[in-house]
């Protein structure tokens, strides 16, 4: 009896599985409006059915994508960072690789375009905060320590740093495709230089 439950158990993630794969595709293609649950199921030769067991709703199923997404960022992020040697280059790492993310046509229109309008703007503040706000404060704090940023009240600099990064990515995100890596190599230009604009030398 376990081995059954366990075969339906590995069916039912692998369905779950290949419906985030398709709905990602679906969604950076067509976007959340231009979308519908049958579409998704039929790209994996499922019912409708099978979505609605695993997801609520169209919405339901944009935010576990929308989600997805944020966590393979922030996880290649951190990764990056975390192989830096000192923490100024784990700073510049994680902004450019973050840059990187928003490159991506696929990360770039369902997180920075789709996502306002599928999650409604509360709702994807929200989650920006979740996944973006924690990590740029966990970089200012790491600079801070370091002695390498002047020891300004900590949340306002990383709000206003967050916010900054932002700018860029919407920027990115919505550029033509031909624009992308110019505006990327821009942006990366004048947020290294504005951190480096504050930057003190760190203690003997």
């Amino acid at each position: 009896m376990s081995d059954v439950k366990s075969r339906r158990a590995k069916y039912s993630e692998e369905t779950r599985a290949a419906l985030l794969e398709a709905a990602t595709r679906r969604f950076a293609e067509h976007g959340f409006a231009g979308t519908s649950l049958e579409d998704v199921a039929a790209d994996i030769q499922a019912t409708r059915g099978a979505v609605y067991h695993h997801f609520a709703s169209k919405s339901a199923l944009f935010q576990a994508v929308f989600e997805r997404l944020e966590e393979i960022s922030t996880e290649g992020i951190l990764r990056a960072a975390a192989d830096a040697p000192d923490a100024w280059s784990a700073a510049v790492v994680a902004q450019n690789t973050f840059l990187d993310h928003c490159c991506d046509p696929v990360h770039g229109r369902i997180i920075w375009q789709e996502g306002p309008l599928a999650l409604g703007w509360q709702r994807w503040r929200e989650c920006e905060e979740k996944y973006g706000y924690g990590l740029v404060e966990r970089l200012v704090e790491s600079l801070q320590e370091a002695g390498l940023l002047p020891p300004l009240p900590r949340q306002p600099l990383a709000r206003v740093a967050f916010h900054v990064l932002g700018a860029a990515g919407t920027a990115i995100a919505e550029a033509p495709e031909q624009d992308k890596q110019r505006l990327r190599s821009e942006y990366a230009t004048v947020l290294t230089s504005l951190l480096g604009g504050i930057r003190t030398d760190p203690p003997a």
